[in-house]
């Protein structure tokens, strides 16, 4: 998509404060963290919502959860948080599937 914000840092034409980068996602710092440690991860694939996961897509969501919790360790967080807003009503502004690691 070419107006997605996520798309664009992705294709590194904003910046962002890159945490992980591998084939499958990128994870970067929110600029308006809610928490210590708030870091939002998300598929290289552009994925509007969970809501519209296709076939196949349920890997790069596992794939996402598996980075958040090396992400959390190597934050040293006590605990955290994991969050997908699913939806406008749901406080999704960015329609890009994106996960929330929110850490202490």
């Amino acid at each position: 998509m070419d107006d997605c914000i996520f798309c664009k840092i992705i294709k590194k034409e904003i910046p962002g404060t890159i945490r992980h980068e591998d084939e499958h996602c990128l994870a970067f710092d929110d600029i308006h963290p809610k928490s210590r440690i708030h870091i939002l991860l998300v598929p290289k694939k552009h994925i509007a919502t969970i809501a519209d996961l296709e076939e196949g897509d349920e890997l790069v969501i596992g794939h996402l959860v598996k980075i958040a919790k090396e992400l959390a360790k190597k934050f040293e967080c006590k605990g955290y948080q994991l969050v997908f807003n699913v939806g406008k009503e749901a406080g999704q502004i960015v329609f890009h599937v994106h996960l929330h690691l929110l850490g202490n």
